[in-house]
């Protein structure tokens, strides 16, 4: 689904987005969040973390502010680009998950999510940090 979702994104002109670029959206999505958050999202060091938001920052998908209490704080938000791009990030996914239950069935997709979900989930049901493959 991962490399579907790149396939299509190139397609339509997002030939710079990299896969761990979608754990920082998404991590940013509802309010800003810092480096040592996205290394911890990552399972990286604070180093290679901020190396990718550099790298975000540079395409436009992201802005580091300065926090008004702790001037060493950037809080990492969405710029307008990077708020389109999860959008259609979304969209992709959403035509991915049809297109699989044309071939399955929705019943197959739901069982499939739910299948995972289990197997993922540790044994008080709950579903690890998101964290790209390493």
């Amino acid at each position: 689904m991962i490399d579907g979702l790149h396939e299509r994104l190139r397609e339509q002109g997002w030939k710079d987005v990299r896969p761990a670029f979608g754990f920082v959206l998404l991590a940013a999505r509802d309010a800003p969040t810092t480096v040592r958050d996205v290394a911890v999202l990552m399972g990286t060091t604070k180093q290679a973390a901020s190396k990718l938001l550099d790298a975000m920052e540079d395409a436009g998908y992201v802005r580091r502010g300065v926090d008004r209490t702790d001037g060493r704080q950037r809080p990492v938000t969405l710029t307008t680009p990077g708020a389109r791009l999860l959008r259609q990030v979304e969209d992709i996914y959403t035509t991915l998950e049809a297109e699989w239950a044309q071939l399955i069935g929705e019943a197959g997709v739901e069982r499939l999510r739910r299948d995972l979900t289990k197997v993922l989930s540790d044994p008080d049901g709950q579903l690890p940090a998101v964290r790209p493959p390493s």
